[in-house]
């Protein structure tokens, strides 16, 4: 494997654990006894951090990436074992 597919299916798994992450932790002005502002939608997080996101999707990201990667090395599961798919062997 090039080091760019690595880059490119980490990055990719990043942007996935970063929208996972997301909800995790938010807090809603009700919850956390804030007046709203004028326009403000009842929902919005007012404690929203998103150098905590970041660093939870890292984390989460690297986790799936060495399974990934050790699946791709050691051949745990592959193309032929999943059910449906024939490789023409």
């Amino acid at each position: 494997m090039n080091w760019y597919a690595v880059f490119a299916i980490y990055f990719l798994m990043w942007v996935i654990s970063a929208f996972i992450m997301l909800p995790f932790g938010i807090r809603t002005p009700d919850e956390t006894g804030e007046v709203l502002l004028r326009g403000q939608a009842d929902s919005a997080p007012s404690n929203f951090r998103p150098g905590r996101v970041a660093l939870r999707a890292t984390i989460l990201s690297a986790a799936l990436f060495a399974l990934y990667y050790a699946n791709y090395v050691q051949g745990w599961v592959t193309l032929d074992m999943l059910p449906g798919y024939h490789s023409g062997r």
